[in-house]
């Protein structure tokens, strides 16, 4: 045991010490090269990965048959011809020769322009109707005058009388006058025989054929 614990002597050369002192002698000479020396601080660009050209678009084929459903491009808007004054004149062109050709006469013609005429001064008063039940039929007699209350001769149409039966059914009789003139107050009277309707009589009226 005695001899573990001494130390023996071991032969050869430490190579541990022209190491040290090698060291430093090797960092002067390099520092000695450095004469001057000048830093730029470069920034750090983050990788961007490369995108890549965007694609040609190709259009689609046209459908064969489809042209005609598609919209016509708006053609451009022309502007308008003439002014205000130009319309304004054409129309006046245009009543003008309307006028000149005939048209006042179609005018005057019209229900618009006809002026009102006067009154006639021919009247009827004095109608009365009676029945007369005395023979074999019945009879209805209908009675009356016209009349002229104006200050000129006046023609006298037809008369017409109208019977209405009691279901108000009315039946028309046309009395003839000659179309005699009445002079101004001159009177004319008639009377007439009808035949009586089977509902019977309602009402009589005697007025001027038109």
């Amino acid at each position: 045991m005695a001899e573990n614990r001494t130390a023996r002597p071991v032969s050869g050369e430490i190579m541990t010490g022209p190491a040290t002192h090698a060291a430093p002698e090797r960092a002067m000479s390099n520092a000695a090269d450095i004469v001057d020396a000048d830093y730029v601080v470069l920034p750090r660009f983050a990788a961007h990965p490369e995108r890549s050209p965007p694609q040609p678009q190709i259009p689609p084929p046209p459908i064969e048959g489809m042209g005609m459903l598609r919209k016509p491009d708006a053609a451009p808007s022309r502007p308008s011809r003439g002014g205000p004054m130009f319309w304004i004149a054409g129309v006046g062109i245009a009543l003008a020769s309307f006028w000149v050709s005939g048209g006042h006469a179609l005018v005057r013609q019209s229900p618009f322009w006809t002026t009102a005429g006067p009154a006639s001064a021919l009247t009827i008063s004095g109608v009365t109707s009676r029945i007369d039940a005395s023979g074999l039929k019945p009879v209805l007699f209908v009675d009356g005058e016209a009349a002229n209350d104006g200050t000129r001769s006046e023609e006298l149409p037809p008369l017409e009388i109208r019977v209405t039966d009691n279901d108000s059914n009315i039946i028309r009789y046309r009395l003839g006058t000659s179309n005699r003139a009445l002079a101004p107050g001159e009177r004319f009277g008639f009377s007439s025989r009808l035949d009586v309707p089977k509902d019977g009589v309602k009402a009589v009226a005697v007025v001027f054929a038109g």
